[in-house]
């Protein structure tokens, strides 16, 4: 039954996220279908199964199944009248900002974010607003409800859970991702019950408290600061994340991004390692004594270390297994691995069944599985090598098996020397996970003696930390394959199933690893020699062109540094892409440009095109040859772009790629595209893509506008793609075009009016989400928008 709980769950995949979007009657087609199912079993499957399960068994699975779904669909977060999303205000005053007051008790301690700002949950209690909301007047009232917090860092210290503070700042409501394969952030705070967030300015009341209450935080912090204190930064930091885990430590992102990227994860994240570890040295401490002793200081410690830890799916997953282990040690029985983790499984789904699509359950879960069933075989092929050794290789080849299949359906990345590094590694690991608990106990007793413990593993945690360094600095450390679809993560599990469940497929393992790499490379071969594909990605306001063509890809402008590493390189390595052949950068403003450097970091670029002029003199020979417009006039300085031009120029010698400046009227060939430049600053382009003329326009004022239209430099186009800013009739009227894309989070009313009473169809990223071209299937946009535009007067 417990299988059919477990599936019963798996099965609400078909709608999609647990949101609160999802319909009440489209889980009820859902838990009929279960029953049906259940029926048509218990009818057929006995007919052909003589030695399996009776009618009676498939029937109950059935009925279970529809249960599981029914009790999913009721643990799935809804805002409540009084929640404080309700209040949010929508419309253009949504997107200027809310500015608020919100008093209420803090949950979790601040933990750093990617942009340097602290954030935490937030019960609140009371919502001023500090800025009236149209001519109602400011108000006030009692809310309920949770909110995601982020404040400048300085403001979060000496913020602790179980305060009572206020907070002053932007009230929003999250936007689904707008990107392909962007992480949905308003998925993520919803599976917490959470559907505001709060961008803070100012925090106050912290100084008001009398006292600390305490929490399990304070021990936390007790063991962090003895083991940064002789440890220093990030050493200390990384040394308590492997005893506690990543999600009670703040361990700099560049650290944490690295063990992603080799494919140690793990060894941050608190599982069952630090689970075997603690039942191993209470039971070799506790051996003299009774066995309900034994019990007793393993449940404590294992409760302990839940929290501290913290309640995470994966913490829990060991904690239970341990707990199974511990009872059958000290009470002299056998344990079934197997049905220990199915157990476990059930229990925590059942506490939470909304933890079936939490990737950390996920992983744990199958990590543990491979362990189970697939490292004894492996331990049979590798039995010509010493028994330690072939351990080394036998476990984490299992477990990389059994999660590999799932991190290229959610991530699409593949880190071929994960197992290498996890061979390499697991001696240091141990090392520093034993040393790191000893230092925590020590640390719970008397600090110093925590932090001389923790002085003692420098060195190993530096070898670590150079392993994972160099083989970071490998080429080919990590290889983009693409997202699978859900029917090839399917085929991937059941080729692996079969080979641990049928000798003969086992023995054959050569043949069904060839049809499981067939499953992945076949498809994301035949799609990279037939795609033909034009992104435009939504951001915030730059303008971003990916063209996929056959295998080549275009990138035209990388935005900020913020943008090239949270949207354009998560979209380019969901799409399979290890390469980027032409690189454009069109925009002038330094800002604008400054993602080009870690792009160049983590892709290559065999041929990058830059508009930015090395010197003053060669922009004025430039402006000089514009006699009939003013397009080059009115633009900013540019002192800083030789400097700019100069670090792309350094990055790309490194990779061996060819740099070229472009000029005003130049014409580049970027697979079957044609590219004109017909202006530099203002950035004005024509695009030739497969028959259909795109002009793309930058931000330009209405004077050039009206300059532009009196040149007749240009010509009527299909797709105009501009920057959201102010369009005058004319030039509308000038190009006539059948699409028109803004890039913008905010686009002039105005200009949607003159649109819409032209006829033409408009597209705009900040309602749409990113904007995708094909030949054979138009224009398609990420989100489900309402195509009203009368919704943006």
């Amino acid at each position: 039954m417990s299988w059919a709980y477990i599936l019963g769950l798996l099965s609400t995949a078909i709608l999609g996220l647990p949101t609160s979007n999802v319909l009440w009657k489209d889980y009820s087609l859902l838990i009929v279908g279960a029953i049906v199912l259940g029926i048509v079993a218990a009818i057929a499957i006995p007919r052909f199964w003589r030695s399996g399960p009776k009618s009676g068994i498939w029937l109950t699975a059935g009925i279970v199944a529809a249960l599981a779904i029914f009790y999913f669909h009721t643990r799935i977060p809804q805002p409540g009248a009084s929640d404080i999303s309700q209040f949010v205000t929508s419309g253009k005053e949504s997107v200027q900002g809310q500015v608020v007051t919100v008093q209420g008790k803090v949950e979790t301690m601040p933990r750093l974010t990617r942009s340097s700002k602290g954030q935490f949950w937030l019960a609140v209690t009371q919502l001023n607003e500090v800025e009236s909301n149209g001519n109602k007047g400011a108000t006030s009232r009692g809310v309920t409800g949770r909110l995601y917090v982020t404040v400048p860092l300085l403001q979060a210290t000496g913020i602790y859970p179980d305060q009572t503070i206020s907070v002053t700042g932007v009230l929003y409501k999250p936007k689904p991702a707008k990107n392909p394969g962007a992480f949905d952030f308003r998925a993520y705070i919803a599976k917490e019950g959470v559907f505001a967030g709060l961008s803070g300015r100012q925090v106050s009341g912290i100084d008001e408290q009398k006292g600390v209450s305490w929490g399990w935080w304070l021990l936390q912090q007790r063991i962090t600061r003895a083991q940064v204190h002789w440890l220093g930064s990030p050493v200390g930091q990384l040394l308590s994340s492997m005893v506690l885990g990543n999600r009670a430590v703040d361990i700099p992102y560049n650290i944490r991004d690295q063990f992603v990227q080799v494919g140690l994860a793990h060894a941050l994240a608190a599982s069952g390692t630090q689970t075997s570890l603690i039942l191993g040295w209470i039971i070799a401490l506790t051996r003299r004594f009774s066995a309900k002793t034994q019990l007793v200081f393993g449940t404590l410690a294992l409760l302990i270390f839940i929290g501290l830890s913290g309640m995470q799916p994966s913490v829990l997953r060991a904690a239970i297994m341990g707990f199974g282990a511990l009872i059958a040690l000290v009470t002299q029985r056998k344990i079934k691995p197997l049905g220990s983790l199915l157990l476990a499984a059930t229990i925590l789904l059942i506490f939470n069944p909304l933890w079936i699509w939490d990737l950390g359950f996920q992983l744990s879960f199958l990590a543990t599985l491979g362990l189970l069933v697939t490292v004894p075989p492996l331990m049979k092929q590798f039995d010509w090598l010493p028994g330690v050794i072939a351990a080394l290789i036998a476990v984490p080849l299992a477990a990389a098996l059994w999660t590999l299949p799932l991190q290229l359906y959610v991530f699409g990345i593949v880190a071929p020397y994960s197992i290498i590094v996890n061979i390499l590694s697991a001696p240091f690991i141990g090392i520093i996970s034993l040393g790191g608990f000893i230092s925590a106990i020590a640390a719970l007793i008397y600090p110093i003696a925590g932090s001389a413990v923790a002085w003692l593993l420098y060195y190993p945690i530096q070898l670590l930390l150079g392993l994972v360094q160099v083989f970071g600095l490998l080429p080919g450390n990590q290889i983009a394959l693409g997202t699978i679809t859900i029917w090839q993560l399917l085929l991937l599990y059941s080729f692996i199933c079969l080979s641990c469940v049928i000798p003969r497929v086992r023995q054959r393992w050569w043949l069904a690893g060839l049809l499981t790499i067939t499953v992945v490379l076949l498809p994301f071969w035949q799609n990279k020699i037939e795609q033909f594909q034009v992104t435009v990605l939504a951001t915030d306001e730059e303008q971003i062109l990916v063209i996929q063509d056959q295998g080549k890809v275009t990138l035209l402008n990388s935005g900020e540094a913020d943008t090239a590493s949270f949207t354009v390189l998560p979209f380019l390595q969901k799409q399979g892409v290890n390469q980027i052949d032409w690189a454009i950068a069109l925009d002038s403003q330094p800002r604008l440009r400054s993602g080009w450097v870690s792009m160049l970091e983590s892709l290559p670029v065999r041929t990058f095109y830059d508009s930015m002029p090395r010197t003053e003199s060669r922009r004025g020979d430039e402006e000089a040859e514009v006699t009939d417009t003013k397009v080059q006039e009115a633009t900013p300085s540019i002192s800083a772009m030789p400097a700019a031009g100069k670090a792309i120029a350094n990055a790309l010698k490194s990779q061996k790629g060819n740099y070229q400046e472009v000029s005003r009227g130049e014409t580049l060939s970027v697979g079957s595209t044609t590219m004109k430049i017909i202006s530099i600053d203002p950035p004005i382009v024509q695009l030739q893509i497969k028959g259909k003329s795109w002009l793309i326009l930058g931000e330009t004022k209405p004077e050039i506008q009206e300059q532009l239209v009196k040149s007749g430099n240009l010509t009527k186009t299909q797709v105009l793609w501009w920057s959201g800013e102010a369009l005058i009739p004319e030039l509308v009227e000038s190009l006539k075009p059948e699409i028109a894309i803004a890039s913008s989070n905010l686009v002039d009313p105005e200009v949607v009016k003159l649109l819409v009473n032209s006829k033409i169809d408009f597209y705009w990223t900040g309602r749409d989400g990113a904007i995708q071209w094909t030949v054979n299937g138009g224009f398609e946009t990420t989100l489900d928008a309402n195509r009203d535009d009368a919704a943006l007067l």
